[in-house]
């Protein structure tokens, strides 16, 4: 694969490969594959959701108020692909508010003003389960309507914030490594991530994998990790 410089690129390139891409290990047996080609297509589906209701774009602050979870990797994508700003964690004001807990969002009083969209946790949940306050966007229920290409935005100013994170700003210019040099050779990276690294972690290794071609194992604290999982995944790397 050679280096993307924009999630565009990495999405397109990853979109003819069929192996994993993505694989996410939840609680009470939970398995999600996804390969390239189906990563892209919920990314796209989410940024036209991002876009089409929203009005999302450059400029456009989007905040994941949930732990790390394959759906949240997704919107971080599809903010990424839109060319709007991830903000996670820290006070930056923010437009949407993507969350797993819609009764008490994180930073109620600063985002009075936000549109909500609720998460549900289960890995293939169809909808969320029960009643959602006025206003809230069930994302799960919402966003099979849309289409599974983004034609999209142009490539966003390198300048501009990415990822805003307790730790400091990311650009769209510094999002993305420099894909690493292997051999003709070299082993397929497959990565196993815990949830529990949190999402600034997560998604640097991710993106890295990614850049690579490999495969990126999240699973959640809940989840074992035991040698027939690491054996299943051709785990040969991890944090």
């Amino acid at each position: 694969m050679g280096t993307a410089t924009s999630i565009g690129q990495l999405l397109a390139a990853l979109r003819p490969d069929s192996s994993p891409s993505l694989v996410w290990y939840g609680p009470g047996g939970e398995r999600v594959e996804l390969s390239g080609r189906v990563l892209d297509n919920w990314v796209a589906k989410t940024a036209n959701l991002l876009v089409e209701e929203f009005g999302g774009g450059p400029g456009t602050v989007v905040r994941l108020d949930m732990a790390p979870h394959w759906r949240g990797i997704v919107w971080a994508l599809a903010t990424w692909q839109a060319g709007a700003a991830l903000a996670i964690g820290g006070s930056a004001p923010a437009g949407i508010v993507v969350t797993s807990d819609p009764l008490h969002p994180a930073g109620d009083a600063e985002q009075s003003r936000a549109q909500l969209v609720a998460v549900a946790p289960g890995a293939l949940q169809l909808r969320w389960d029960g009643e959602l306050p006025d206003g809230v966007m069930d994302y799960a229920a919402e966003v099979r309507a849309f289409a599974d290409y983004f034609d999209g935005a142009e490539l966003p100013d390198p300048e501009a914030a990415a990822l805003e994170h307790p730790g400091g700003t990311i650009s769209f210019g510094q999002l993305l490594p420099a894909a690493a040099e292997t051999g003709a050779g070299a082993a397929r990276r497959h990565v196993l991530l815990p949830a529990s690294a949190g999402w600034t972690t997560v998604l640097a290794e991710a993106l890295a994998t990614w850049q690579a071609a490999g495969t990126v194992v999240l699973v959640h604290p809940d989840v074992e990790v035991t040698g027939r999982l690491l054996d299943s995944e051709r785990i040969n790397s991890r944090l």
